[in-house]
């Protein structure tokens, strides 16, 4: 995986707060689900890694386009990937969910090699779909693509 864009100096238009997942991992999409019901304040927006908006924000920020092994984060002009960018997201959620945050201070290769392990299994542990998620109408305001 290339080291992820620092896109604070860049002169994008990226909206803050977007997470991009697997669209075909079921258990991708159901964190999705799960930030989704959690974000009281309605902060996320999603999009599937496969999808050209997708494709495009994984160019900008330097990540192979065809690695779907994590789930990214641009928050505030930066690109984070892996156990870090599921911690931020977790803090950023609020409530109880912030208390995992800590773990942030665990150091990154221990974070990123548990994160590995799931992530190398999660199709043969929780299986995959053909095609990505098509949003329900009520919220597809909450995805980019």
């Amino acid at each position: 995986m290339g080291n992820p864009a620092d896109l604070r100096n860049s002169s994008n238009n990226l909206p803050n707060h977007i997470i991009l997942f697997d669209g075909v991992c079921n258990l991708c999409n159901a964190v999705v689900q799960f930030i989704l019901r959690n974000d009281s304040r309605k902060v996320f927006k999603f999009g599937s890694l496969q999808s050209a908006e997708g494709q495009k924000l994984l160019e900008l920020a330097n990540l192979p386009k065809q690695d779907f092994d994590t789930f990214v984060y641009f928050r505030n002009g930066e690109c984070l990937i892996k156990s870090t960018a599921a911690l931020m997201v977790l803090k950023e959620m609020g409530g109880v969910f912030r208390w995992f945050y800590p773990f942030i201070f665990v150091p990154q290769f221990l974070r990123d090699s548990i994160y590995s392990l799931v992530s190398k299994s999660r199709y043969s542990l929780w299986g995959k779909k053909n095609e990505c998620m098509l949003p329900d109408p009520s919220i597809k305001d909450r995805f980019i693509s």
